[in-house]
């Protein structure tokens, strides 16, 4: 009995002195930064909150907005990604696009069903891009990063990433892939400090100045997107015609799928891509509709999947380019408790960044054994960190770590945040 009182009071005693360095160390975060933060930890097994500083306010998440995607995906879509909708007639294949974002995308998994789907028909092939509904950009993404491979266009049916990779050399050599834009290229007059390729805003002009190379140089540049050249794209890579044809998608199209999911959902939360986390919101939107267009499955999932958080979130893209996004921390807490509850343990922690290991966080987090799986998000003057924390003691521990509008380095607000987290690792 006296154990079992001595055991509780340590226990208590742990808990409060975690508590206790928690507070310090956020408040002096957020004056010796300048920044607002908002943090929450929970205890997954006891269902408490451990402690919370501002989580109900709203926060810009950046790429914590890919958090919602993903589980608004593990929810509509299935195990395998839909490629596109087709349908036979007479001596044509007239296919639709569906989103999926891994056809010929280097990021992606390859199982060529789409490639070979296409190219080994005998029918005459067309493209019809009826059912895209929506912009190439997100409301409120950055105009001038246009030019950034993270900005993608988003469209029904991507080849190649919706990216030009150009592969330059020290004695000026590029090479192309698609090898299709190496006819778009023109030469600056004037050169800068190091080689630089700058895309023409409305078309796909590539712009090359020159500069000192000591070395290989890789360059991913966001095309263009038009029906016309896609069509032209798919024309060279499968070598044979490919037309455009304007019709509605019809009910009775078959739909074919690609690559299983978890391929796709492992990159979007381990790297940050922005391209598939847009697109698979598009993929949710066709499954739901008959329409690509990302407002349909952000409706639903709001409506359907996310009215138990506790304060509605203002939701408008797939990535978190956006700075329109915003969400509080304990929404984000309780959003990670609806995945885990969802997906088991061994299949979704390896989808996630993992501290010292992979993605986002590897160079961050080291330890002997992982300790942090999560998503982070950065945006210009914001970071954050959301997932689960593994304690020594074999607690699993659920945070949302949210940091907005600090002026200093981005690598100095890391840092605070490994230093707090480590220490409820170490501690708690």
């Amino acid at each position: 009995m006296r154990l079992s009182v001595l055991l509780l009071l340590l226990i208590i005693v742990s808990s409060c002195s975690t508590v206790s360095f928690l507070k310090k160390e956020i408040l002096s975060t957020e004056k010796e930064l300048k920044d607002h933060t908002g943090f929450m930890l929970y205890d997954l097994a006891s269902k408490k909150t451990i402690y919370e500083h501002q989580s109900a306010h709203y926060f810009t998440p950046a790429s914590n907005t890919k958090i919602f995607t993903l589980y608004t995906s593990l929810n509509v879509l299935g195990d395998s990604i839909p490629a596109l909708k087709y349908v036979v007639k007479q001596d044509s294949l007239i296919v639709w696009g569906t989103g999926d974002p891994s056809f010929l995308y280097s990021e992606a998994f390859q199982n060529r069903k789409v490639f070979d789907f296409l190219s080994d028909s005998s029918k005459k092939l067309f493209l019809s891009t009826n059912n895209f509904q929506t912009t190439s950009y997100g409301p409120g993404w950055a105009w001038d990063d246009y030019n950034d491979y993270y900005s993608s266009e988003r469209s029904s049916f991507p080849v190649y990433g919706n990216l030009i990779s150009i592969q330059s050399f020290a004695d000026d050599r590029l090479i192309f892939s698609p090898l299709y834009f190496s006819s778009q290229v023109v030469t600056a007059p004037e050169s800068k400090s190091s080689m630089e390729i700058i895309r023409d805003q409305d078309s796909n002009q590539l712009t090359v100045y020159k500069g000192e190379q000591k070395k290989e140089k890789k360059f991913n540049i966001p095309f263009r997107y038009s029906t016309d050249l896609v069509t032209e794209l798919l024309a060279d890579t499968l070598n044979k015609s490919v037309d455009e044809v304007t019709m509605p998608l019809p009910k009775e199209a078959g739909i074919l799928f690609s690559i299983p999911s978890d391929s796709l959902y492992k990159v979007m939360m381990q790297q940050s891509d922005n391209f598939i986390a847009e697109q698979l919101l598009l993929a949710c939107s066709g499954i739901l509709s008959d329409t690509l267009k990302p407002e349909i499955a952000i409706q639903y999932s709001k409506e359907n999947l996310l009215s138990d958080l506790p304060d509605e979130p203002i939701w408008v893209d797939g990535s978190g380019l956006s700075r329109y996004n915003l969400f509080t921390p304990r929404s984000i807490v309780k959003l990670w408790e609806k995945i885990y509850a969802k997906v088991p343990r061994e299949r979704l922690f390896p989808l996630l960044a993992i501290g010292g290991k992979t993605g986002t966080i590897r160079n961050y987090y080291k330890a002997d054994q992982p300790y942090i799986f999560g998503k982070t998000g950065s945006l210009g003057n914001n970071h954050c960190l959301s997932g689960y924390l593994i304690t020594k003691k074999g607690k699993t521990l659920i945070f949302s770590f949210m940091s907005n509008n600090f002026v200093t380095p981005s690598s100095e607000v890391r840092k605070r945040m490994e230093k707090i987290l480590k220490t409820v690792h170490e501690k708690y």
